[in-house]
């Protein structure tokens, strides 16, 4: 890999991360608040792969010419019979193998650079969905690393717009107390229950998908039919005191009594 080279790929890597980044595709890998930082870095990026052309093309590749084997060198400034003029190596014939005597060898950058076509590759490419079903059944609910606080009133409306997090802390720190009758609407995808049934999901993150975590609610009532997994859904209803176990890791799964829902597309932030 030259110099060119190196700038085409870091000019493709950070092209590749702006385009996520001024698009919802970020949105699939972390938390919507690092959108600044990503943009920041995919500019960074161009501006030094643009840096690196520039240079080269104004300037250049320079190759070493020194000798990097100074130590086997004749004594008393003798050359070695294959020597040129130019201090380049000649064949049999005579004939100069470095061209211009300048040694081509040089330092060569090592050829895992080339790896960095792969994320390239990834986000223009492959460009994989946010995750879903399958991811939560492999993980256990995330509700046992809620903090217990004080629940806030919930929004105005009704119904009232709220989370699946904000849904299930309330209903298992909150016992449901601060939701009381009031109707609640939440959305999310749903996953299969190996008990039996749908689970009503949505992953949350710390930070980025690698630390990505299941919020998991039950549902009874006139529960959503002929879904499959992934299908993303709008559920209108109120607290209920029922519980079921994660098979996973064995934490509580609330429930919430469903009075009405409707299938709906996933939306651009599928992460809470």
């Amino acid at each position: 890999m030259n110099r060119q080279a190196q700038g085409v790929v870091l000019l493709l890597l950070g092209g590749a991360i702006l385009k996520a980044s001024l698009t919802d595709m970020y949105l699939r890998y972390v938390k919507a608040g690092l959108q600044p930082f990503l943009i920041g870095a995919g500019a960074l990026l161009v501006l030094a792969a643009a840096m690196t052309l520039w240079y080269d093309l104004r300037h250049g590749t320079t190759a070493d010419t020194e000798c990097a084997d100074h130590a086997d060198a004749l004594p008393n400034g003798a050359v070695p019979a294959d020597a040129t003029p130019h201090g380049g190596t000649a064949d049999p014939g005579g004939h100069d193998l470095s061209g211009s005597g300048h040694s081509h060898a040089g330092h060569r950058e090592p050829r895992i650079g080339w790896l960095l076509i792969a994320p390239v590759l990834g986000l223009l490419l492959v460009a994989p969905p946010a995750l879903g079903s399958y991811a939560a059944g492999q993980a256990g609910s995330a509700l046992s690393s809620q903090q217990v606080s004080d629940f806030p009133a919930l929004p105005d409306g009704d119904p009232a717009p709220i989370s699946v997090l904000d849904y299930a802390t309330r209903a298992i720190f909150d016992k449901g107390l601060s939701i009381g009758e009031r109707r609640v609407q939440v959305t999310g995808f749903l996953s299969d229950n190996p008990a039996g049934g749908q689970l009503l999901t949505r992953m949350i993150l710390s930070c980025c998908a690698a630390d990505a975590r299941p919020i998991k609610v039950g549902m009874n009532g006139s529960v959503p039919t002929g879904l499959p997994a992934d299908s993303w859904v709008e559920i209108t209803g109120t607290y209920t005191d029922q519980r079921g176990t994660d098979a996973v890791n064995g934490e509580d799964i609330p429930f919430i009594e469903v009075l009405e829902w409707r299938s709906i597309p996933a939306p651009a932030e599928q992460y809470e």
